[in-house]
């Protein structure tokens, strides 16, 4: 229930890091041809200039002037021109497709192949060739580049497969469909969507070409598409308008490909595996299954307060509970905290239980599951390189305990220390507390980074030996572990739905997989006795409540004293929280030994697809203002 927030994600995982993100890209123009009418987007550079002319056979020129508005596919752009008027331009385009009998905004259109199937298809036919025996093909997708160049004029079309050139000739087009050449030197435009039909042939210079017989507007897009070819001053834009991120950039539309056969990847090997999906209650009475800030929210008809969760687990176990000895679900974690380019507060995680297992065979799990994704996303492969360092998911994950992590940093022994307070009395543990504070404190001193020694503040308020000893493992040891690692033997005061160690019952049985210093999952032997859950959910409630009523009464002080304090939304006292004691009740009608796993879904598509950034692996982010 209450875990820590740093490193949480769904059940148990964090979220991500940053990093360059690669996009799209603008230039700044003013033209009534390149710029969207939005005044929030940027200002991009001709749209219907030769952005993609390598799609052609020939160099790009600018066409002819015949009379038509200047810039909408033609050439340069009328820099005259208020950025408004492109939408105008368009808008009439509209009408005149209407007036000439064309819906600018089909219903349908019977599209007969793909054009990544056409070009598998017909890869062997040679330049300059023509392929009969194809038959009439047709086509529809988005124009991604337009030239027009006296009676010919080359396209090029793009689907969800790939891209294919229309090649378009005055005469063949207006015998076959009246008036059909001007209507794609004026009316069409880069960034409508057309559908084409037509015959085969590859051109002198290669490029397999649907020689046009009919073409018809699909889609009239009113908003000129950017630039590829020049800078995107603000990354955010790629965020805020992800809908032309895809557009114009092929690595975005295969990295949202790559999650997706992520996810599939893991339902699969789960389903193969014998577990069950579930869906569990996105408002929850109680939030529970992580320490986070809840979003809350009130139901009118029933009256009552609700929060969305920040967890599945605590709703999983009870259907364990009720006899579904494996289960699995894929769902939405929300948490009321910190956006930036590492932490989005809607995200992604898995979370499994299997009835009779414990944390061993959660960690044979863990790792199958990343290594068989992993392979989906890269061919079979099992070695990959994120933000340039070399990473091998093929062999067997390495494993260490928290502590020994932290004594081969340091030479701190926290195990020990914890192990010899395990049978103290209260008075001889809080020594030993204080005792062992100050020679984390001297570690921490001998180390010039300020990122370790700002961890001294932490150091000097943690509140048992097992608090300290996580303090120091993420100070010291936590950015080390760059090859796939599970960090094992968490302490109990950190792990409240944690077993304890058969055989050290001062720490837990509990994993992390650290892979490139950051956490990717989580797993315990699951607590099953409902007496020491609740006696372990009450004193964690019980500290942190009192936390937060002292900073309360700390800011209505300052407050009445004329020097209010700012409050940190991110601190982890900074809200209350309740015991679930409907979940302790479930506990008592008994729970089958049992292992769970929490993966974060977002965190392990960043890896394999090395994005850094949280929001380039979620389709529409949260975004500041």
């Amino acid at each position: 229930m209450l875990l820590r927030p740093e490193r949480m994600l769904g059940r148990r995982c964090g979220l991500a890091a940053s990093r360059r993100a690669p996009g799209w890209v603008i230039r700044a123009q003013s033209s009534a041809t390149d710029t969207p009418a939005a005044a929030p987007a940027p200002t991009p550079a001709p749209a219907e200039t030769p952005a993609a002319a390598a799609n052609g056979d020939k160099p790009a020129k600018p066409a002819k002037k015949e009379g038509k508005p200047k810039g909408e596919g033609k050439g340069k752009p009328d820099k005259s021109k208020p950025v408004e008027d492109v939408r105008g331009v368009r808008l009439r385009k509209v009408e005149d497709l209407r007036t000439q009998g064309q819906d600018p905004y089909a219903y349908r259109f019977d599209r007969t192949h793909l054009t990544a199937k056409l070009q598998e298809q017909h890869a062997a036919l040679a330049p300059g060739a023509e392929e009969p025996s194809a038959g009439e093909v047709a086509v529809a997708g988005r124009i991604v580049a337009k030239r027009v160049m006296g009676k010919l004029a080359f396209l090029s079309l793009r689907d969800d497969s790939g891209q294919i050139q229309l090649y378009v000739e005055r005469t063949a087009l207006d015998e076959a469909q009246a008036g059909g050449f001007d209507l794609v030197k004026n009316l069409v435009d880069v960034g409508d969507i057309a559908g084409a039909r037509g015959s085969l042939k590859r051109t002198e210079k290669g490029e397999l070409s649907v020689v046009v017989n009919r073409i018809e507007v699909l889609t009239k897009s009113l908003q000129p598409l950017p630039d590829k070819w020049h800078g995107l001053s603000d990354v955010e834009k790629r965020y805020r308008q992800r809908y032309l991120d895809l557009i114009m950039a092929a690595e975005v539309r295969d990295t949202f490909r790559s999650r997706s056969r992520i996810v599939s990847t893991i339902r699969r090997q789960l389903e193969d595996r014998g577990f069950l999906e579930v869906d569990t209650p996105v408002l929850e009475a109680v939030a529970g299954g992580a320490d986070a800030r809840p979003f809350r929210t009130f139901h009118n008809s029933l009256g009552r307060d609700f929060t969305l969760r920040i967890a599945t687990e605590l709703h999983l176990k009870r259907l364990v509970v009720g006899g579904f000895e494996r289960v699995f679900e894929l769902g939405r974690i929300f948490r009321n905290e910190g956006v930036s380019t590492r932490h989005n507060p809607e995200f992604t995680s898995v979370e499994v239980y299997q009835a009779y297992a414990d944390y061993t065979d959660m960690m044979a799990l863990t790792e199958d599951l990343v290594r068989e994704c992993c392979k989906a996303v890269h061919g079979g492969g099992t070695q990959i390189t994120y933000q340039g360092v070399d990473l091998d998911l093929g062999q067997p994950f390495k494993r260490a305990t928290m502590a020994d992590l932290v004594k081969e940093a340091c030479g701190l022994d926290l195990e020990a220390q914890m192990a010899a307070a395990h049978g103290e009395d209260a008075e001889a543990r809080a020594q030993r507390l204080v005792t062992a504070r100050a020679e984390a404190e001297a570690a921490l001193m001998a180390y010039p980074e300020k990122e370790v020694r700002k961890n001294i503040a932490k150091v000097r308020v943690a509140p048992s030996l097992g608090h300290l000893l996580n303090v120091m493992f993420e100070a010291l040891a936590e950015a080390g572990l760059q090859q796939p690692t599970f960090v094992l033997e968490h302490p109990v005061e950190i792990s409240p739905l944690a077993k304890p160690h058969r055989a050290r019952p001062w720490v837990t049985e509990r994993f992390e997989l650290f892979i490139y210093g950051r956490e990717h999952a989580n797993a315990f032997s699951e607590l099953t006795d409902p007496v020491e859950q609740r006696a372990r959910f009450e004193e964690q409630v019980a500290r942190h409540n009192a936390a937060f009523q002292k900073r309360k009464q700390e800011r209505e002080e300052a407050a009445a004293a004329g020097t209010p304090q700012a409050q940190n939304e991110d601190d982890e006292d900074a809200y209350e929280v309740a015991v679930d004691y409907d979940f302790i009740t479930a506990l008592e009608y008994g729970m089958p030994p049992s292992g769970g796993l929490g993966i974060g879904v977002d965190r392990l598509v960043m890896l394999l697809t090395d994005a850094a950034s949280i929001r380039d692996v979620i389709a529409f982010p949260l975004m500041k203002g």
